[in-house]
């Protein structure tokens, strides 16, 4: 069952919340932070993208940047922009985009738990992505960054969390420039944490990583360590990591589509005609449609869309070969567009739901890209039926929308 924890949150003080608060480390580039960062000293980018104090070019992964986000974080604490809660609290966070509402909690989870697979997980992780979050965390002495989980709604759970909203204020409630609402309690009763813990450890068997895969394995490597250096004992902080855990029902996954710079060689025609194998081929005009269903794909090539609708018996259905990413992968983009490794060929590109099917037709109409793909969003019950049968998703598979803010609980060790 899952065990979780309140902890003492480093956050901001309430005026600063919202000039603190800042997109995940992530879903930006440097020169993107530095201009969201410009003209405000307080913004979490100077920590959790601290190469935008260092002269333009440095290396992101050279410890300078990890010796400046140190330094930053502790200037932070000094100067009062952050403080640290005196005893340990859950935080309930809430998300509204578009009128849509989910609510998570902010907790401590354990490594243990990571490690023995009752936090599920459903995408590899490449070493390079760990070691930038390894010497992050070390160099801090913090987990800055959220791990992102989702788990079976628990009525119990649901209840609670809406009786502690309803009868409190919020410590922090703004909408952020994208207007992305974001407001969080902190939940300071000890009875009614206690009681937060215990329904998860009698009626939570498993949690599942939606999104922060890199973030939870460092946090993982790093405990490792200190405990084979003896260097922290049962209780330790470090035997914990950063989360925010969401009902699956509250929970909205968005699509994660491709554009792709050539067709391998072939025409249009050429394309077409092969897409005529696996798919059932109807043009739908200039307009952008997106897909209304599974196993449905919209293409734009050549200033046109096109309806793909895979076709019976080109596909398996095990829990992997069902996924509209696994049909794209397998019938076109390997097949037809020789794409053998989406996470390391320098032809394909990958643009989050978030951003709309114009993106697409920005892309492939300046030349850039060839043809882009839009695919129907994952759902969560296939998130969870591929991590409950240990396998993992291809690359890119889910894109999840809103994205919780840096800055406003962090962990120390």
């Amino acid at each position: 069952m899952a065990i979780i924890r309140p902890f003492k949150g480093l956050r901001p003080t309430p005026a600063l919340a919202e000039k603190v608060a800042a997109r995940p480390y992530d879903v930006l580039g440097a020169q993107e932070a530095k201009i969201e960062a410009a003209g405000n000293p307080y913004s979490f980018y100077h920590v959790s993208k601290s190469e935008i104090d260092l002269p333009d070019g440095t290396d992101v992964y050279s410890q300078s940047v990890y010796d400046k986000a140190a330094e930053n974080l502790q200037s932070f604490i000094a100067d009062g922009t952050l403080f640290q809660d005196d005893t340990p609290c859950y935080y309930i966070y809430r998300l509204v985009m578009n009128g849509r509402s989910q609510t998570g909690l902010v907790c401590v989870s354990s490594i243990s738990d990571y490690n023995s697979g009752i936090i599920k997980k459903h995408e590899f992780t490449r070493p390079d992505k760990e070691k930038d979050r390894i010497n992050n965390i070390k160099t801090t002495n913090a987990q800055t960054g959220n791990v992102f989980l989702a788990y079976n709604d628990v009525p119990d759970i649901n209840s609670l969390i809406d009786q502690w909203t309803s009868r409190h204020t919020p410590a922090y409630d703004f909408t952020a420039t994208d207007g992305i609402q974001h407001t969080i309690w902190i939940v300071d009763d000890k009875a009614t944490n206690d009681n937060i813990t215990a329904l998860f450890e009698s009626k939570v068997p498993h949690t599942y990583i939606a999104d922060g895969h890199h973030r939870a394995a460092s946090a993982s490597l790093v405990q490792k360590e200190l405990e084979e250096q003896q260097r922290i004992g049962l209780d330790d902080p470090a035997n914990y990591f950063l989360t925010t855990i969401f009902p699956a029902s509250q929970l909205m996954i968005l699509d994660y589509n491709r554009v792709v710079k050539d067709l391998n060689g072939l025409s249009k025609e050429d394309l077409l005609s092969k897409l005529e194998y696996d798919f059932v081929v109807e043009p739908i005009g200039h307009l952008p449609q997106a897909p209304s269903m599974l196993h449905e794909f919209s293409m734009y090539l050549d200033g046109n869309w096109y309806r793909l609708v895979a076709q019976e018996g080109t596909f398996s259905y095990d829990p992997i070969g069902i996924l509209d990413v696994t049909i794209l992968s397998n019938n076109v983009l390997d097949k037809l567009l020789g794409i053998k490794d989406q996470r390391t060929d320098k032809r394909i590109d990958f643009v989050g739901g978030i951003r709309g099917l114009q993106e697409l037709v920005k892309r492939v109409d300046s030349g850039e890209y060839k043809v882009a793909f839009a695919l129907y969003p994952v759902t969560i019950q296939q998130l969870f039926d591929i991590a409950d049968s240990g396998n993992v998703m291809p690359p890119k598979s889910t894109w999840f929308e809103p994205k919780l803010r840096d800055g406003l609980v962090s962990h120390l060790l």
